[in-house]
């Protein structure tokens, strides 16, 4: 393709201001004239001129092109369909990623159509801090979007989503919707101030994270809202409405089989359910679940937690109380110096455990407190590891060199292995007998 060199230089010197690629291509032949040198794919060398452009773009889109482009983009880029559209509109541009030198770069295809109607620019520009802004922009409007209505301790939605959702259904109410039915059920975290007091708040956002995981695995049909410190309410409708009695009274078991096990967090709740005829609003029904629920809360106190263990038999020798403040005032310290790992405390006398709630949580263990702690978490561990596990265990009681952590796998609640990676320690009493045994647990 001939052409005034000057007129040439003129037009590429323009042309690589803007773009990082520019061919000139006769539209009828496919012949093809090289303007601005590409900087995408200098070492494929292909000819600054030659006499069919469109099957040189094809060859080499197929090993340049990402798959989830390629398709596209070879069926756009066809000779008659880009002549036909540019005839009509005069240009035309399409977005695709590349994979050069084993990096993605993302680059938009401009073809503009020339005054003769004759030939053809193909332009390439590389738009990679383009789409990472927009990606940037994308993902922060999301995540403050999310974030406004997300509680960030449960991950369940916070006040500012139930406040979107009260306006939602007041709006139902006062347009009379027949079909509208929902209940509310209010619920109350027990004794939370005093865990945090006595036990650092840190242990009581484990016990709000169990007690939401608690409320959610019982109404799993509905939407679960932190709508304070230790309050959560659930809106109930649809299948939850209709055996609502049902999942209050499951909810209600669990609460109390906690309260006298010491197991687990105790939920006071109470539920109402909207009346058409009496109530004007949903916080009309939202007043009647709460007091109900502070009347379940009266009932859990006045029961009251008793001094056994689910999972204690008569062969058991009862803990001391002494015993069992040691073993929590040790295991506080180790859980404040575990960072996000589990941790784990026998009292070897007694072979009596304290587990992290986050640890109970995560693995479906029955409860925080547990005799025999040694062989049930057995259960948990892969057939193929444990082996290992149980000579790493018996070197360090013996009192051997500490071995390096120990890399297992354990089945969670869901019944997925997750690896697991244990750093094990011994605690001796004053005669140089072992008198605990622990261990700092990391998911990996």
């Amino acid at each position: 393709m001939n052409m005034d060199q000057t007129v040439f230089n003129q037009i590429a010197t323009t042309l690589a201001g803007h773009f990082d690629s520019v061919f000139y291509v006769d539209i009828e032949t496919g012949a093809y004239t090289e303007f601005v040198p590409t900087r995408f794919f200098s070492y494929l060398d292909i000819p600054r001129e030659g006499e069919d452009f469109f099957a040189m773009s094809r060859e080499n889109a197929v090993g340049l092109v990402h798959p989830n482009d390629l398709d596209l983009l070879l069926r756009t880029h066809d000779r008659e369909t880009i002549r036909d559209y540019l005839y009509k509109n005069g240009s035309y541009s399409i977005s695709c990623r590349l994979s050069v030198n084993g990096k993605t770069k993302h680059i938009r295809h401009i073809e503009m159509m020339c005054e003769d109607k004759r030939h053809v620019l193909f332009c390439m520009e590389n738009i990679d801090e383009e789409v990472r802004e927009k990606e940037e922009q994308l993902q922060h409007l999301k995540s403050v979007e999310l974030m406004a209505r997300i509680d960030r301790l449960t991950g369940i939605k916070n006040n500012n989503a139930f406040v979107e959702r009260v306006q939602s259904i007041d709006n139902r109410i006062h347009s009379a919707d027949r079909e509208l039915a929902f209940g509310i059920v209010m619920c109350d975290v027990n004794d939370l101030k005093r865990v945090n007091d006595t036990r650092g708040h840190r242990f009581g956002d484990e016990m709000l994270q169990r007690a939401c995981r608690m409320i959610c695995d019982v109404y799993r049909n509905s939407q679960v809202y932190r709508t304070g410190g230790d309050e959560f309410v659930v809106v109930l409708m649809g299948e939850d409405y209709e055996i609502r009695e049902e999942l209050l009274e499951n909810l209600r078991s669990e609460s109390s089989a906690n309260n006298r096990m010491r197991s687990g967090p105790v939920i006071a709740c109470g539920m109402a359910v909207f009346d058409p005829s009496v109530d004007a609003k949903l916080t009309d029904v939202e007043k009647r679940a709460d007091a109900e629920m502070y009347e379940n809360k009266t009932m859990l106190k006045s029961d009251g937690p008793a001094a056994n263990f689910s999972n204690a038999t008569k062969l058991e020798i009862p803990v001391p109380d002494e015993r069992k403040r040691r073993l929590d005032s040790l295991f506080d310290a180790f859980f404040t110096m575990a960072g996000d790992g589990y941790v784990f405390l026998n009292d070897l006398k007694y072979d009596y455990s304290r587990w992290s709630f986050s640890l109970v949580l995560d693995f479906g263990i029955e409860s925080e407190y547990m005799y025999h702690a040694g062989k049930i978490w057995q259960d948990y561990i892969h057939p193929e590891d444990i082996e290992d596990y149980k000579q790493v265990v018996e070197a360090v009681v013996a009192g051997n060199e500490d071995p390096e952590p120990l890399l297992y796998r354990a089945r969670r609640y869901d019944d997925k292995f997750v690896e697991i990676k244990t750093k094990a320690f011994v605690l001796n009493d004053s005669d140089g007998n072992p008198e605990y045994f622990g261990g700092i647990m990391i998911p990996q």
